[in-house]
């Protein structure tokens, strides 16, 4: 199965910004869509952006941007003025079976994560 790395995280003050990539270890250009998930502390894993096999963009909350490079199997995630609510664990995630990146229980995928924490 193909394996994703996650990197960019860190810690940054309010108002930073940050790149995070995930690197596949495969190709990444087959599935269904691909998704960029946090979890806060005591809080469920959402989805915070979404982009599809041809590169249409489902969901992008606000500040954040979606992209990918088929060519060097990478995703990101673009993450602009941030906020200490957005401090959490960062995943990368694919579908690879059509169930769809609205849900992380549609994932079969993932990255390990990566820690963002955002200091007022």
């Amino acid at each position: 199965q193909v394996q994703l790395v996650e990197s960019g995280g860190g810690s940054v003050q309010a108002g930073g910004s940050l790149r995070l990539s995930c690197a596949a270890s495969g190709n990444i250009a087959g599935y269904y869509c691909m998704a960029w998930l946090r979890q806060g502390a005591g809080k469920e894993r959402e989805v915070v952006a979404i982009i599809n096999v041809d590169g249409s963009v489902e969901l992008e909350k606000d500040r954040f941007t979606i992209s990918k490079d088929n060519a060097k199997n990478t995703l990101y995630l673009q993450m602009n003025s941030l906020k200490p609510e957005d401090t959490g664990i960062y995943y990368c995630a694919a579908d690879d079976l059509g169930n769809g990146c609205g849900e992380a229980r549609g994932l079969d995928v993932w990255g390990q994560g990566t820690q963002v924490t955002v200091s007022p």
